[in-house]
C-alpha cells in the first residue's frame, strides 16, 4: 500500500437528516470522497449531506445493498480509483473517527478486508436490540460451521481494498449485503481480520431492528444468503 492511500467512504442513507451531518463531520480528513447514497429519503437527507461536504448520489429503489451499489458505480466513474473503501452507516451509531484503526491492518499489509466488530468492542447499553445481538451470533456461528469463515459480527462499519471489492461482484440489494461480502471474501481467499469498534445508540429509529417486519426480513435474508453460498 502506498504511503498516502486514496480512501473513499460510502454511506447508504434513508431519512437520516438529523444524524448525517454529525457522521460526515467526524470522518477523518485523510478521506478523499464521502459518498452518501440517498436511498429515496422523504426528508432532507440529501440536502443536509451535501451541505456537510459529501457527494450525494440518488438511488430511488430502496435497499441497503442497492444504495451501496449506486455509490460504488459513482466511484467507478472517477478518473483516480481509490485504494480503500470504507462503509459506514449514516445513523451516527458508529464512531467515524475510528476509521483510522479500521484501515490500519490494510495499511500494514496484514489484511485486505477489515470488519469493525461490535462484539469485540464496547457497546453502549441499548445500542443493539436482543434480535440484533442474537442474529449476529447465529449468523456468525453458522458461517463458521458451514463455510469455515471466522467472524464475530456482521458490523456495517468495514474497510476493504477497492480492487478486491470489485472482484467480489457484489449483487445483494438489501439486508444480505454485509454477509454476502464476508462470505464472498472468505471464499475468494481474501486476507481478513476484525478490529474492536465502539457502538452507541443511533439517532432516530432503525429501519431494520426498529420494526418487526424489518427484523424478520433481515433475519430471513441473512440465513438465506448463508445457504445460498454454501
Amino acid at each position: 500500500m502506498q504511503k498516502s492511500p486514496v480512501i473513499d467512504v460510502i454511506i447508504p442513507a434513508y431519512n437520516e437528516e438529523k444524524s448525517i451531518p454529525k457522521v460526515i463531520a467526524a470522518i477523518p480528513k485523510i478521506v478523499r470522497h464521502v459518498v452518501v447514497a440517498n436511498n429515496n429519503s422523504t426528508d432532507q437527507t440529501g440536502e443536509v449531506a451535501k451541505s456537510a461536504g459529501a457527494i450525494v448520489v440518488f438511488e430511488p429503489q430502496k435497499g441497503y445493498g442497492k444504495a451501496c451499489l449506486t455509490a460504488m458505480d459513482w466511484i467507478k466513474n472517477q478518473e483516480l480509483q481509490p485504494d480503500i473503501v470504507v462503509f459506514l452507516d449514516g445513523d451516527y451509531s458508529d464512531y467515524p473517527e475510528e476509521l483510522l484503526d479500521l484501515i490500519q491492518p490494510i495499511l500494514d499489509g496484514k489484511a485486505e478486508m477489515v470488519i469493525g466488530s461490535r462484539a469485540l468492542g464496547h457497546r453502549e447499553s441499548g445500542s443493539m436490540t436482543f434480535p440484533q445481538v442474537f442474529g449476529n451470533w447465529l449468523a456468525t456461528t453458522m458461517m463458521r460451521y458451514i463455510q469455515g469463515a471466522k467472524f464475530s459480527d456482521l458490523g456495517p462499519f468495514r474497510a476493504i481494498v477497492w480492487r478486491r471489492l470489485l472482484e467480489l461482484n457484489m449483487i445483494d440489494q438489501n439486508f444480505g449485503w454485509t454477509i454476502e461480502m464476508q462470505i464472498k471474501a472468505h471464499k475468494a481467499g481474501l486476507r481478513y481480520t476484525e478490529v474492536p469498534v465502539t457502538y452507541r445508540k443511533r439517532i432516530g429509529v432503525s429501519k431494520v431492528s426498529g420494526t418487526v417486519k424489518g427484523v424478520i426480513g433481515a433475519g430471513y435474508k441473512i440465513i438465506f444468503t448463508i445457504f445460498k453460498y454454501w
